[in-house]
């Protein structure tokens, strides 16, 4: 992403994989005698509640093992070194790194943890593989703890259903975020079938933006409509500075795909933007090569004049022509209004072409729930 958001590093470059509302799902675990292993993927932060107690102990929001006893020769009492969980991830994909939060855990975190990963169909089973994406790493009490998969690891860019998240010897960790990109089986999309190619569990996903102060693109490419306010994308409001009018444009996001296809209709969901709706919106289309669209500052920046300069028209040489990417407008700028879906089909052009990235423009800022742009794979 452009700029700085709310959230982790991580979180504002990648997916999270196991987030509940993918699908994620605890399936079975070695040991949560203190503490359920599904308090590990709540959307929710971590709360402690002091002096609240249940009949084994302190009411903890996360997932915490007993209290492992090793014996004089190495063993331990439950024959196991460590503790373990398995989760299924909401959608298959490419792992970066995990945040393993261990928030209002003190005295009683675990030292180490790592991850493996599998890929299968079904559920995992007591002969199933599995491959280290993350070594024994030593983690902090009480907060979160960020850890990359190494670059140089074999199995880095590899696609993963289920994964074990390890801790070393045992304890608690409040939330676990297993961060990456979607991948989605391209044989899902069958020519003349439609489907929803702004979709982030078909592979659609944030490519760049202009702002995201207060909550993140990529959840406008969510299943169902949002919960609440938070849940889309919403940036700062536009101010001048002095006689510098670098704010007067409008915001704007780029995204990828799911695959290549054609759009027959736009939905704009403003659920709960109430006074922070944008005034209008307008999108536009390209078709990226693999250079272009990982050209990160060179998306950004051909957006970013346009952003600022479309609508004066006077920003000379500085045009997405001098960066080859040649943007189609698929439905002109049009008005609209507050918590309610718009639904637009008529108004889309362009219904023969086929785009990779689309551009959305939201005059002048705002907030957007959901975007849905159904069409076919091309």
């Amino acid at each position: 992403m452009s700029l700085v958001a709310k959230g982790n590093r991580l979180s504002t470059l990648y997916t999270d994989l196991a987030a509940r509302r993918l699908g994620g799902q605890a399936l079975t675990c070695s040991n949560d005698f203190f503490a359920e292993m599904e308090n590990l993927l709540k959307a929710e932060a971590p709360i402690f509640q002091p002096g609240v107690f249940t009949e084994r102990g302190q009411l903890m929001d996360g997932w915490e093992s007993r209290r492992r006893r090793f014996l004089p020769d190495g063993s331990s009492d439950d024959g196991l070194q460590f503790d373990w969980c398995i989760i299924k991830l909401g959608s298959q994909g490419v792992i970066r790194g995990i945040n393993a939060n261990t928030a209002h855990f003190l005295g009683n975190a675990p030292q180490q943890v790592s991850l493996e990963a599998c890929n299968i169909q079904g559920e995992p089973t007591d002969t199933t593989e599995w491959t280290r994406l993350i070594d024994i790493t030593a983690v902090n009490p009480g907060s979160d703890n960020l850890i990359d998969v190494d670059a140089a690891n074999p199995a880095a860019d590899k696609v993963w259903t289920h994964v074990r998240f390890n801790m070393f010897p045992d304890g608690g960790v409040a939330r676990l975020n297993i961060y990456g990109e979607i991948v989605a089986d391209q044989n899902w999309f069958l020519k003349g079938e439609p489907l929803d190619l702004a979709y982030i569990k078909n592979g659609a996903r944030p490519v760049a933006c202009s702002d995201m102060f207060f909550s993140a693109p990529e959840n406008i490419l969510m299943p169902e409509r949002g919960a609440n306010m938070g849940d889309g994308w919403e940036t700062k409001r536009r101010r001048s500075i002095g006689d510098v009018e670098v704010d007067r444009g409008n915001d704007w996001l780029i995204l990828q795909l799911a695959t290549r296809g054609n759009i027959e209709k736009i939905l704009i969901d403003t659920c709960h933007f109430k006074g922070n709706y944008p005034n209008a919106f307008a999108l536009e289309g390209a078709v990226l090569t693999v250079e272009q669209a990982a050209n990160k500052d060179a998306l950004t920046a051909d957006s970013h004049l346009n952003a600022r300069f479309d609508k004066a028209g006077s920003n000379g040489e500085e045009t997405t022509e001098q960066l080859n990417i040649e943007w189609t407008p698929i439905i002109e700028r049009t008005s609209l209004f507050a918590d309610r879906e718009h639904t637009f089909k008529d108004e889309v052009t362009a219904k023969e072409q086929s785009f990779t990235h689309v551009r959305l423009k939201m005059f002048p800022d705002g907030g957007i729930s959901r975007i849905r742009l159904w069409g076919f794979s091309a």
